[in-house]
């Protein structure tokens, strides 16, 4: 699989076709679990959604703290 790493288009929507994919890159200094999902609510039942996993960056601001150590269990 090649991707367009060079000049690829710059664009906020994009469509998919039935049992279709897209490959989205982009940079996060904010790690964590995001939920995204279609502009309507109703969608998110049709399957239009998705979660990013951002992992820690390299620096301090990039980093998810670890929970205190007095916090309860689950």
């Amino acid at each position: 699989m090649n991707y367009n790493l060079v000049d690829p288009p710059l664009v906020n929507t994009m469509a998919v076709p039935k049992n279709g994919w897209a490959a989205i890159r982009f940079v996060a200094t904010n790690p964590g679990v995001w939920f995204m999902h279609c502009h309507l609510e109703r969608h998110l039942t049709w399957g239009m959604k998705t979660v990013f996993i951002v992992k820690n960056g390299k620096s301090l601001k990039e980093k998810i703290m670890p929970p205190p150590p007095d916090m309860p269990p689950c």
